[in-house]
């Protein structure tokens, strides 16, 4: 019938119909168990930042939600298996930056998969967590500001502990390294905790971490609060100045946890995802819980998301050419 109207007519009845099919998608949706891939082991900031999103979301969206831990290689067993599942909203990824800018990279891993930009769809970044530089008390100095002094004066005497090769702390640390002219010795560990345990027992003098991590440890003394790489001061640390306070202009870095589907997925689901998530996030009980993560809530829309994430994809990748670091 629609090839006997008019052209434009018909042009527009096709666009109309169209248009009106995506929201009866999202309105069929979901139509069975969602599962969130975490490509992490339980207890990290990403776990923790998903389980109390997962359990609210799965009340609005009236089915049940399942965490699933796939950990291994720095995330992207996890990813690939979300990559690769069929794009209706039923499998998503829960992941953070370090995993999504750094180990997906594409301008670090050509032809690696899989692809940030190429396999997901960003839905919404859950939230940010502030990146905290702790000290031994060993070290002499009370805030950034004076360790830099001290670290210019004794090249290659300081040694900083992160969670991984190529995490967001590892990362931040070599970005330090290239706006103050340090030369820190990058330790890796398989996690911040132990990096923590050692710094605490003087076997190593720096750590990079989030501050939900250390805030318990500089507010009682064992460990020195040197300054937060974000952009404002923490709440749960006011007394330690921020990298720009401390003359760093522009020095603004905090490790990210965000929700994705896999490439494909229609827009009308992504966008149903990411307003039933904003809601969730506004939810006094899921910000309890992100306080206590050191996490401040976002919830942005999908091309503000993608447009972070482009972004942070050029700055990882010149840090990385820069400070010559090589990834596996």
């Amino acid at each position: 019938m629609l090839n006997r109207l008019p052209g434009p007519i018909r042009m527009a009845a096709l666009l109309t119909a169209m248009l009106t099919a995506l929201p009866a998608a999202a309105q069929d949706y979901p139509s069975k168990v969602i599962r969130i891939i975490v490509p992490v082991p339980p207890g990290g900031i990403v776990d923790n930042a998903t389980r109390p999103l997962a359990d609210r979301l799965g009340l609005r969206l009236g089915q049940q939600i399942v965490i699933d831990n796939r950990p291994g290689a720095n995330g992207t067993i996890g990813a690939q298996l979300v990559a690769q599942s069929a794009p209706d909203g039923h499998t998503l990824l829960a992941s953070v930056d370090g995993t999504m800018v750094v180990s997906l990279n594409p301008q670090i891993f050509p032809g690696k998969s899989p692809d940030t930009l190429r396999d997901f769809a960003p839905i919404t970044k859950l939230g940010d967590a502030a990146l905290l530089l702790v000290s031994h008390p060993s070290v002499p100095a009370k805030n950034l500001t004076e360790f830099i002094k001290i670290a210019k004066a004794k090249p290659d005497a300081f040694s900083f502990g992160t969670s991984g090769l190529g995490s967001t702390p590892h990362l931040t640390g070599e970005l330090l390294n290239q706006r103050a002219g340090l030369r820190l010795t990058h330790v890796p560990y398989k996690g911040g905790g132990q990096a923590l345990i050692d710094a605490l027992g003087g076997q190593i003098p720096l750590v990079f971490t989030t501050v939900a991590s250390a805030q318990h440890y500089v507010k009682t003394g064992k460990l020195t609060g040197l300054g937060v790489s974000s952009a404002k001061r923490s709440a749960t640390l006011p007394n330690t100045p921020t990298f720009i306070q401390s003359g760093l202009a522009g020095f603004d870095v905090s490790a990210w946890v965000g929700v994705f589907a896999p490439a494909k997925t229609s827009r009308a689901i992504v966008d149903k995802l990411r307003q039933e998530i904003v809601a969730v996030l506004a939810e006094a009980p899921v910000r309890a819980s992100y306080d206590t993560l050191g996490m401040e809530p976002v919830g942005n829309a999908p091309d503000q998301f993608a447009q972070q994430i482009g972004a942070d994809l050029e700055r990882w990748s010149r840090v990385v050419r820069e400070a010559k670091i090589r990834l596996e």
